[in-house]
């Protein structure tokens, strides 16, 4: 009794499911009349936007006819399904005849395209809703698994619903001219500042979109860096950052800032030994440091989806978010990806930082290790070749730092008091490369200026 109650609301359920059958046969009628529009139709519409039986069989024959070039009409139309068996199951030949008996507006195509497709997404959101209830009774799957792939079902859904629009060059170069007035006008960098002036002066902030690339040698200071430019961008734009250590836990971090900015050494911070005066210090910019909007994720094991989970959790509790820093990138992986390479696998996470990138529209920074064919050669001053287990990081990257220090591989030869460090600009997809130098205090992880330790 209860099967056949669930048959019944099955049933009911099926009826009722979104459709337009009038635009599903305008469709239809177009196709048969101007073949032309079938190339446009078969990138936008599966067969399974079609609601009723018979009219995605009438389109899919049209789309077989249309990729053997066979002529498509009424005639040869009733002759394919007859031969392939398939005339009754589209209802026979009357079906065929109603569809060029009501001559449709091509203007208007279109519009019954967007019709058709607004009752298929709908279709498919009722169809994840079933999938998200039966998917509560699953038992023997972990739940994040499971939140995790319906996540990603929402999304691409999300990211089919939206259409792109051609954009001509005269729209394209209007946007451009009041940009370039705005510039004119306000005379502000083009993106976030990252504090450091010969670096911005460079590549002119932090860019919208743009994948950031950080790589060194371990202990280079790549996390030091980047900690200092989030600081140095949340005090000049008040908007919240998003840190994701993958190889230092919240704690350790947090400690690091606390050396960073009170000048105390990490060794005297770790063990207590602390004097009265670093105690004022470290009082003073606890206070200061707990009113950053400044958010910390030490998830070992992270992935893209949960990356993409929580910046959206985050623009929901602050209404924005300024920059995302990953830390490091070979330390992610993706259960989700069965590639044959830990090469293939790490250019698709770094081609999905990018889509995310420019999903948000904000900048993206992620740290880097170099190869140790580094070590192996005279000159130690890294290239774009030694991005370690490089793939498509240079491709895919807008802007790619590396960090190198001299002192680094010469300690014999090295001066302790020179703490210059080279910033080099190996890549900038939309302007000059170059080096840059910088003071790093290894004591307190913390980078300067060079012209204001000289002032």
């Amino acid at each position: 009794m209860q099967s056949d109650n669930l048959k019944t609301e099955k049933c009911f359920i099926e009826s009722y499911l979104p459709h337009n059958f009038l635009a599903e046969k305008m469709i239809l009628s177009c196709l048969l009349i101007n073949t032309e529009v079938i190339e446009i139709t078969l990138q936008i519409l599966p067969v399974e936007a079609f609601y009723f039986k018979n009219h995605q069989e009438i389109y899919k024959a049209i789309l077989l006819m249309y990729q053997k070039k066979i002529h498509i009409d009424i005639v040869t139309l009733v002759n394919f399904l007859q031969e392939n068996g398939l005339l009754n199951k589209v209802g026979g030949i009357q079906i065929l005849i109603e569809l060029i008996s009501q001559i449709p507006n091509l203007i208007y195509f279109e519009e019954y395209i967007k019709l058709v497709k607004d009752k298929f997404f709908r279709r498919c959101l009722i169809k994840l809703g079933y999938e998200a209830i039966n998917s509560g009774y699953i038992t023997n799957m972990a739940l994040e698994d499971i939140l995790v792939d319906f996540e990603n079902k929402i999304f691409n859904l999300t990211t089919e619903t939206k259409t792109q629009k051609l954009f001509s060059s005269a729209e394209l170069l209007n946007e451009i001219f009041v940009d370039l007035k705005d510039k004119f006008l306000n005379q502000n960098f083009l993106g976030l500042k990252s504090g450091f002036h010969d670096l911005d002066s460079i590549i002119q902030g932090f860019q919208k979109s743009d994948l950031i690339i950080i790589a060194g040698r371990p202990s280079m200071g790549k996390t030091a860096l980047s900690l200092n430019i989030a600081i140095n961008i949340i005090q000049n734009s008040k908007l919240p950052i998003l840190f994701f250590s993958l190889e230092m836990s919240k704690e350790q971090i947090m400690y690091r800032l606390l050396a960073m900015e009170t000048s105390v050494n990490q060794i005297r911070l770790r063990n207590g030994k602390l004097s009265q005066n670093d105690w004022v210090k470290v009082n003073r910019m606890i206070n200061i440091l707990s009113k950053l909007p400044l958010f910390i994720d030490d998830t070992s094991d992270l992935s893209i989806q949960n990356i993409r989970s929580k910046i959206k959790t985050l623009i929901f509790e602050q209404n924005q978010i300024g920059l995302v820093i990953v830390d490091y990138l070979q330390l992610m992986q993706d259960s989700k990806l069965k590639l044959e390479s830990r090469v293939q696998e790490l250019s698709q996470i770094t081609r999905s930082l990018k889509i995310i990138a420019r999903e948000f529209n904000i900048p993206v920074i992620a740290l880097s290790q170099l190869s140790r064919n580094v070590e192996n050669r005279i000159e130690k001053k890294p290239v774009l070749s030694d991005l370690r287990e490089s793939g498509s990081i240079e491709q895919d990257a807008d802007l790619v730092l590396m960090l190198y220090r001299k002192n680094y591989y010469d300690t014999i030869n090295s001066n302790q008091n020179n703490n210059d460090i080279e910033l080099i600009v190996a890549k900038q997809r939309n302007g000059p490369t170059g080096t840059i130098k910088l003071q790093f205090d290894e004591k307190s992880n913390k980078f300067f200026n060079i012209k204001n330790i000289e002032d």
